[in-house]
């Protein structure tokens, strides 16, 4: 027997940090393990999956859905199995939701957790994060040396050639875009919690198991789930003018970007940024400013709706790659 389960990555932005809504299971509140909300699409009573996903948000958080987008169909063997387990096998649907924060009630259960407490090696803001050369190279460099085992099927690409182009090692580009990918990586490799957790036979991961700071383990495979959302929005914000689903009705330009930056992890040229935000129509000026300590004050600026009609793929066309 299969089950149909409908999971949401819902993320906010708020003090130019990215935030996912995690929940936790009844008795776990203490010494849990955080999970995206989760819930069984039921053909009887949810007319559509995308109903069924906003009443199971609802419910177990007390939040609103605006924008939602199906991601991708999650059903691995043994994803939710235990040994021994008789229950039906779960095929969750995923979906990614963006929503402002100061327009959503406080939320009845859960909290918003950054999403680098994750994805700790996603966020090159302050530059290459430590623990990319002090625990993943090394490891992951380690573990592409060592033989492949028989049963695994071969790839175009070798094991170290697949970390170094994921990473950006070796003089290699940092994509941003590339958050599931690298996430896959760990997990083959047997560095995540969640390999060793699922049984996965990781004998050539070396020596002990992962370390507990490559990321916080979520539930089942939700952290697969949260890296495919991430990666969605980190694309998408560059030919869709989704970002302003993050921002509230009226903004200055630097926190406009500061908020693309907190979604890509990573941090733009100003006066490039808001010469491409303008020169593309993305938005107009209002009326109003906003009073700075210290500085002028700051143009407050909105949304331009119009170029929805004006253009096919009215995105914030920025280039982040990094080495």
């Amino acid at each position: 027997m299969v089950e149909i389960g409908l999971n949401a990555a819902i993320l906010a932005v708020r003090d130019n940090a990215p935030l996912t809504h995690v929940v936790r299971q009844e008795g776990e509140i203490r010494g849990g393990i955080d999970g995206l909300p989760y819930g069984p699409f039921s053909p009887i009573d949810h007319r559509t999956l995308d109903a069924g996903l906003r009443t199971w948000v609802s419910e177990q958080t007390g939040l609103e859905l605006g924008y939602v987008e199906q991601l991708y169909t999650f059903g691995d063997r043994g994803r939710h199995a235990q040994p021994g387990d008789a229950a039906p096998h779960v095929v969750s649907i995923g979906y990614v939701a963006l929503t402002l924060l100061a327009q959503q009630p406080e939320a009845t259960r859960g909290v918003w957790r950054g999403w680098y407490d994750f994805f700790p090696w996603e966020d090159w803001r302050d530059g290459r994060p430590a623990i990319i050369a002090d625990e993943i190279a090394p490891r992951m460099m380690a573990w592409a040396e060592r033989p492949r085992p028989v049963a695994t099927s071969s790839r175009p690409q070798s094991r170290a050639e697949r970390v170094q182009m994921c990473f950006g090692l070796d003089g290699g580009r940092w994509d941003e875009e590339k958050v599931l990918e690298r996430y896959e990586l760990l997990y083959e490799a047997g560095l995540v919690e969640e390999a060793h957790r699922d049984g996965r036979d990781v004998t050539d991961a070396g020596d002990g198991p992962a370390p507990a700071r490559l990321g916080l383990p979520m539930r089942y495979d939700h952290r697969r789930i949260l890296s495919t959302a991430i990666g969605r929005i980190r694309s998408k914000i560059k030919y869709r003018p989704v970002v302003f689903e993050l921002m509230p009705d009226e903004f200055t330009l630097f926190e406009l970007q500061r908020t693309v930056e907190a979604v890509l992890g990573n941090n733009l040229h100003k006066q490039n940024f808001r010469r491409q935000v303008e020169t593309a129509g993305l938005v107009e000026e209002t009326e109003a400013v906003r009073a700075r300590t210290g500085g002028r004050p700051a143009k407050l600026f909105r949304f331009r709706r119009e170029v929805l009609l004006e253009r096919p793929s009215p995105g914030v066309r920025v280039k982040v790659g990094r080495g």
